[in-house]
């Protein structure tokens, strides 16, 4: 049901089906661990028909078994849901022969355990199975734990992105890079460079301004947004930062920070983008994080409508 602290947020009993441009998800474990009821928020009080699927019942999505599998579907089906991609954490690992990243994180993988670098190809096959599964032709990465001095790994980093994604491609996948404050792609200039060195058609990014700004890239958009290629871009991720009290950047709703979300999805739109803008909300400042993603649900709304794309 939905919680009190938001339901005066905009939200009907029964929220209308959006009409969209894009694919308008949030990212199921955002909600609730329970995935028949983080579906019903999705559905009931969002509106959404999309959902992006990273974790649930306390396991990663790798590591759900065949029954998890079968009940996921057809809680999916209840709820008349799509899936948007498999937020899976595949290459989140130190790479083979540098120094170990001081910036990974035990804590930053939903509940998958931290493997090395020889089983991420166990991941990836893992990754396109459960694509086939859930119904969806994406598959989420990364690029590897972020290192102080990348340039002498950089052109086998590519090569190994380059090579995963033509697996992926082989078996209708798309594989979708984020740019993630925590790995060696984290701003949009990064994104840019990286998506210019890999040319293949079968890698695209995962857009992720509010990572962008986590790794003091304040001006992700515009500035940034503008040296990407935007025929490139087939997912993205929607949440915001602010600068705290202390002057390190935090979290905040999709409605407040650094990111204008409005001008964000109004340039989206005008790229002709028409994939999925997922909310990841990542701000925990209210009670629960349903409550929290709620709050952020509300100002993402308000910005895809002032967009004009709601």
């Amino acid at each position: 049901m939905a919680v009190a602290g938001w339901s005066t947020h905009g939200f009907s009993a029964l929220a209308e089906i959006l009409k969209s441009p894009f694919k308008v998800s949030v990212i199921n474990d955002e909600i609730s661990p329970d995935f028949d009821h983080a579906c019903y928020v999705t559905t009931h009080d969002f509106g959404m028909q999309w959902i992006e699927l990273r974790s649930m019942w306390g396991k990663n999505v790798m590591d759900l078994n065949e029954a998890q599998i079968a009940d996921a579907n057809k809680i999916l089906d209840k709820y008349k849901l799509q899936v948007t991609d498999i937020a899976s954490p595949l290459f989140k690992t130190d790479w083979p022969g540098a120094p170990k990243s001081p910036y990974g994180s035990k804590d930053d993988l939903h509940g998958a355990p931290e493997v090395t670098f020889k089983h991420q190809d166990e991941i990836l096959e893992r990754s396109i199975s459960l694509a086939k599964q859930f119904k969806t032709d994406k598959v989420r990465c990364f690029d590897f734990w972020r290192l102080d001095d990348v340039a002498p790994h950089r052109a086998a980093i590519d090569e190994k992105l380059r090579a995963a994604a033509e697996v992926c491609g082989k078996q209708g996948i798309l594989l979708v890079l984020e740019n993630e404050f925590a790995c060696n792609t984290a701003t949009g200039r990064e994104a840019a460079r990286t998506m210019n060195a890999i040319q293949t058609p079968h890698l695209a990014l995962n857009w992720d301004p509010g990572n962008a700004v986590m790794r003091d890239e304040l001006d992700a958009f515009p500035t940034a947004w503008d040296a990407l290629p935007k025929n490139r871009i087939h997912h993205c991720h929607c949440k915001n930062a602010v600068r705290g009290a202390d002057g390190k950047i935090e979290w905040a709703p999709v409605g407040k920070g650094f990111i204008d979300w409005t001008a964000q999805f109004r340039a989206l739109k005008k790229a002709g983008y028409r994939e999925a803008v997922s909310l990841e909300t990542h701000w925990h400042g209210a009670a629960t994080p349903e409550e929290s993603t709620g709050i952020s649900w509300a100002g993402m709304k308000h910005t895809l409508e002032g967009a004009a794309a709601l």
